[in-house]
């Protein structure tokens, strides 16, 4: 079942709901959480948590609360994580092999991220052919014919900024439904295709908005 009008802001709440769900899962020793206790970890209001939770049922009991292990399981399947996806990362430079790792290791450390990256692109012929983490990196020409065998229906972009819209145009044509960019470039896709950029470039210097001013230099 698919929610109709609910906001991006929402959709981005909820993973952060389900971490903290699995940290208090991997401890036991909480089977009830609050909507205040729960709104605390996360980071807003219990109102918030109450109208964010709202939207996709009844989860929980005045007095009571949720019950960790039934709303982590709700949250997981609205998110549609209850089943495993395939997910491609292209470009295998220095920022795709790191996040090459992460993946994997998240997936070695939970079996129930059910986020599988299962191979890496890239234009570089010496890069072909290895492997990082245990991922293999394949040939671009290849890409589209992968996406298809395996039904990969979310990427990551790491390439430069020049070849960002035409691997996203590609990706999109292959059946890509979902990606998440890294390349410091805004993509122009179809409206059907949900992008989340992560600029880290522009995040550094957002952040430098909030360092007080005066000396930068390391003193003597």
């Amino acid at each position: 079942m698919r929610w109709n009008k609910i906001s991006d802001a929402v959709v981005r709440r909820l993973p952060i709901y389900l971490r903290v769900l699995d940290d208090l899962a991997k401890s036991g020793d909480t089977p009830l959480i609050s909507s205040q206790e729960l709104g605390e970890k996360a980071g807003v209001g219990s109102a918030l948590v109450r109208k964010d939770l709202a939207w996709f049922g009844e989860f929980g009991k005045q007095g009571v609360g949720y019950e960790v292990e039934y709303l982590r399981s709700e949250l997981r399947q609205i998110l549609n994580l209850d089943r495993e996806h395939n997910v491609i990362l292209v470009g295998a430079g220095s920022l795709g092999v790191a996040l090459a790792r992460y993946a994997v290791r998240r997936c070695q450390e939970d079996e129930s991220f059910s986020l599988k990256l299962i191979g890496l692109f890239d234009q570089d012929p010496d890069k072909v052919g290895r492997a990082y983490a245990g991922v293999p990196v394949y040939a671009m020409a290849e890409m589209e014919g992968f996406i298809r065998k395996h039904n990969v229906r979310m990427a990551i972009i790491t390439v430069p900024a020049d070849a960002a819209q035409e691997i996203a145009l590609r990706l999109v044509e292959s059946g890509v439904r979902a990606i998440l960019n890294f390349a410091p470039a805004k993509l122009i896709l179809p409206g059907h295709v949900q992008v989340a950029n992560a600029d880290l470039t522009l995040e550094l210097q957002r952040l430098a908005y909030y360092l007080p001013p005066g000396q930068t230099e390391p003193q003597g």
